[in-house]
């Protein structure tokens, strides 16, 4: 289900919300009909005609805990750089995205283990676009996009190069959500003006290669022997 704000009613949750405090939330489970947006229509509970589960028709808390400090609210004091690193973050590293060396990573597995899906013979499918951890609240949006499956919005660690009311622009393409004024050299998480991609799965890897069929052999000595498949013939 999508994710909700605490301080939007139900009915601005199942709508688009932007009002309260700002959540932190997956780009690919938070946004109304992202891939992981499972509050859906069930036809039936396994069986062609067996009765069916409707959807809730709720939205979830939103909250997406990390465990390392992140909030959508997070502000650092002066002065960046060096504030940034004492308090134990990184100077413009983008939410899920980000790697350790400071480069983007170019799939899901910062974000997933294994990139979020596999194939039945177990292995990845990895997400290559859309992934990482938005935002929303504060007076920003949850969902982007013109729907069904909505994006939404990236999160970044920016700095005010000057004072920054809340709702105003920190860096190029990165928006004050904190909910309090930004003094120079103050940093915060900024969340995207821009929409987030639209997310992709990389290619399936090809199908593994049929096991030859077994070869009946007839002869003197074999008659009626069946030889086993390679795999399982001694070495």
């Amino acid at each position: 289900m999508p994710a909700s704000l605490p301080g939007s009613t139900l009915a601005q949750s199942l709508a688009n919300p932007s009002a309260g405090q700002a959540v932190l939330f997956d780009l690919l489970s938070g946004p109304k009909g992202s891939p992981f947006d499972r509050d859906v229509q069930v036809p039936n509970s396994g069986s062609p005609g067996t009765p069916g589960y409707p959807a809730s028709g709720n939205a979830s808390t939103g909250g997406l805990s990390t465990g390392i400090g992140f909030g959508a609210n997070l502000t650092i004091g002066l002065t960046a750089p060096a504030s940034i690193v004492a308090a134990g973050f990184t100077d413009d590293y983008t939410l899920g995205v980000t790697k350790p060396d400071g480069t983007a990573s170019a799939n899901s597995t910062l974000m997933y283990i294994g990139g979020g899906r596999s194939n039945p013979d177990g292995t990845p499918l990895v997400y290559t676009a859309g992934f990482g951890i938005g935002g929303a609240g504060n007076g920003g949006s949850r969902d982007a996009g013109a729907g069904p499956a909505f994006t939404g919005f990236l999160g970044k660690i920016v700095t005010a190069a000057a004072g920054v009311a809340n709702g105003a622009v920190v860096e190029t393409g990165w928006v004050n959500r904190s909910g309090v004024s930004l003094v120079t050299g103050q940093s915060t998480l900024g969340l995207a003006s821009a929409a987030s991609a639209t997310p992709a799965m990389g290619p399936q890897p090809p199908p593994p290669e049929p096991e030859p069929p077994a070869i009946l052999r007839v002869g003197p000595e074999t008659e009626g022997e069946i030889e086993p498949p390679a795999r399982l013939r001694a070495r």
